[in-house]
């Protein structure tokens, strides 16, 4: 985990947009890179604005963080209210019960608590529609329940020609119309780049931070965050017409050298890359073989002079980034980044080394 490199994403990514705040997610321990070491390098580089999906990656954010304002995407579920409170998180409302809640809740201790209405512009998952949310203009619930943000969440935003984002802007642009003076949120990493019309008052990055592409349109403009290796664990010979994994998915078309690495589906290499992704051995493109084992993973390595027993395979880095990995395990880079298991030893630099 090179946090050198991350501070700089975000430091980029903030440059996209001067004009506004730039906040950071980082749910999902901070998409797999360590929520405990991340926060702090993103407090340092200047960043104040979190958000987490989960009440309980809030309390674990607000230990790190004493003075960060932090919100919590997820919502007010029922009861949760008090817990949220008393570790000073900012919940997402998406309803009115969710207002009236919050609301009560600030209304019984005294004080008005932040909180951000989350307005649904095209998801269809959490969130006020946008008739609810300019229903609610000038309702004296909005006040009550601490709305310090406005924030909706873009469906196609890594697909900057879908018409579907400037319809979203448009909803969104009437929605803070009819809420003035209140902030908004409307880019994430994607939408950071859709121009200034995205930009609104607070950024919202999270995958660029950890070096996924938010311009897949385009070179990535972020620097690789993470590296995955393993080790060798053994090589061995096949002859032609021999076969390697669970079900003999492989059979040999002739004589081949094969390496087995120490790691499998259980530390969150998916699966589903069986056959179809690569691993790079001294520098060279190393197929995956048969299927994919709970703890272990077998490489052609016969093209590769450099396999020996303990030498590194690399499967994330060197020009393997996560979004390459994600495709040829027919999903997004997201995926592999919140999937990295336990049992990697994680090293964090802070120099260029990932």
């Amino acid at each position: 985990m090179d946090l050198a490199a991350l501070a700089e994403n975000w430091r980029r990514l903030a440059a996209q947009a001067p004009e506004a705040d730039c906040a950071a997610v980082v749910k999902a321990d901070a998409y797999g890179c360590g929520l405990a070491r991340v926060l702090p390098v993103l407090w340092a580089a200047g960043c104040r604005t979190f958000f987490v999906a989960h009440l309980s990656e809030g309390v674990a954010a607000r230990a790190l963080l004493p003075e960060g304002t932090i919100y919590v995407l997820n919502g007010l579920l029922p009861g949760l209210g008090p817990t949220l409170a008393a570790h000073d998180l900012r919940p997402v409302l998406g309803s009115r019960d969710e207002l009236a809640e919050w609301a009560a809740l600030a209304e019984a201790s005294g004080r008005t608590r932040p909180a951000a209405l989350h307005v649904d512009t095209g998801m269809n998952r959490l969130g006020l529609s946008v008739p609810e949310a300019l229903a609610l203009s000038g309702d004296p619930l909005i006040g009550r329940a601490g709305i310090a943000l406005l924030m909706t969440h873009l469906v196609s935003a890594e697909l900057a020609s879908d018409p579907i984002n400037a319809r979203q802007m448009a909803d969104f642009a009437a929605v803070r119309a009819a809420h003035p003076g209140v902030p908004g949120s409307f880019a994430n990493s994607s939408g950071i780049f859709l121009g200034v019309a995205a930009h609104h008052d607070l950024l919202r990055p999270g995958y660029a931070l950890f070096g996924g592409n938010p311009t897949p349109w385009k070179p990535n403009p972020m620097r690789p965050v993470v590296r995955l290796e393993a080790q060798i664990a053994q090589i061995r010979d096949v002859a032609a017409g021999e076969t390697c994994g669970y079900n003999g998915r492989w059979r040999a078309a002739e004589p081949r050298r094969l390496a087995t690495l120490s790691m499998g589906y259980a530390d969150g290499y998916p699966r589903a890359a069986s056959g179809r992704g690569i691993a790079l051995v001294g520098g060279v493109r190393c197929p995956i073989l048969g299927l994919i084992s709970m703890d272990l993973i077998i490489l052609d390595v016969t093209d590769a002079p450099a396999a020996e027993r303990g030498a590194t395979a690399t499967l994330i880095g060197d020009g393997l980034d996560v979004d390459t990995v994600g495709r040829a395990a027919g999903t997004i880079g997201y995926e592999i980044l919140t999937g990295l298991g336990s049992r990697y030893v994680r090293h964090y630099v802070t120099g260029t080394g990932a």
